[in-house]
């Protein structure tokens, strides 16, 4: 068996015949036919209903089309991979959260230290589609924050970070600090919406339940600048943040740490051993 001949089997399905196969891979006609043939003699099944009129799949060549696609996928990143190590080393292709503080700038420093010559390709995406990524061997790695669980990666805990929780400067508890869940069970709590963060939302009312701390619903929150103003300005609540860019201060808002929990960034992997580049990212997370 040969690429060329799953190649050849491909255009045909995308193209709906021969003659347009042919022309799409800029060769004759009689050329796709008699390769096509031949991984039919080989596989020892037919692929394709001929007619004078048209050409379709049979049921053997509609189960066979993903494996062959499959087949040529990996073709492509090998060659790819080839490339790249021709052009110095295959690079780390890293998913990445923001922030907190400079924490990914100094892992990218030390990863630079320990291996000069690894170029590294940064990706921001959503948390589904970098776990995702990975999964499918667009990414060799994501970073992802609060995440308890990836179904078919690996989870490596990279660092922990307090929570913060932000309240009127002029509540009793403004001065107490780190605060604990329980204490503020009783204040409004202003919290985004499930869908916009799962892991985040799901590691806070988890950690209240364990403490058995039921705060009523407070208002809407919004973006953390505009929640932290209001909670100045209006009617007391209290929100929880982790840091992105330095701890935030605003007017009326005591910004405290949160005794329990703390968020954890964790590394996910694909299963099994990691590739060269992937191990040198790996062998400097202990200093984390």
């Amino acid at each position: 068996m040969e690429l060329r001949q799953l190649q050849y089997f491909a255009a045909v399905a995308d193209e709906g015949g021969f003659s347009r196969a042919a022309e799409r891979l800029g060769i004759v006609q009689s050329a796709v036919s008699q390769q096509v043939r031949r991984l039919e003699r080989e596989l020892g099944v037919r692929l394709f209903r001929r007619t004078t009129r048209h050409v379709e799949l049979t049921g053997a060549g509609e189960r066979l089309l993903p494996e062959a696609r499959a087949v040529l996928a990996a073709a492509r990143r090998t060659r790819q991979v080839a490339a790249d190590l021709a052009a110095g080393g295959a690079p780390l292709r890293l998913g990445t959260v923001q922030g907190p503080g400079d924490r990914v700038h100094r892992l990218l420093a030390d990863l630079a230290a320990a291996a000069p010559g690894l170029p590294v390709r940064l990706r921001r995406l959503g948390l589904a589609e970098r776990l995702a990524a990975v999964r499918s061997g667009e990414l060799d790695a994501a970073l992802v924050r609060a995440a308890a669980t990836a179904p078919g990666l690996e989870l490596l805990p990279v660092w922990s970070d307090p929570l913060y929780v932000g309240l009127p400067a002029e509540h009793r508890l403004a001065g107490s600090s780190p605060l604990r869940l329980e204490q503020l069970g009783e204040l409004p709590l202003r919290l985004a919406p499930r869908e916009q963060n799962p892991p985040f939302h799901d590691l806070v009312t988890g950690a209240l339940r364990a403490v058995g701390a039921e705060p009523p619903l407070g208002p809407r929150f919004t973006t953390l600048q505009e929640t932290l103003a209001e909670i100045g300005a209006g009617a007391p609540s209290w929100t929880v943040f982790y840091e992105v860019a330095g701890v935030p201060s605003f007017p009326r808002v005591a910004v405290r740490p949160l005794a329990a929990p703390a968020v954890t960034t964790y590394l996910a992997v694909p299963p099994g051993a990691p590739g060269p580049a992937l191990r040198q990212l790996l062998e400097v997370l202990p200093s984390r």
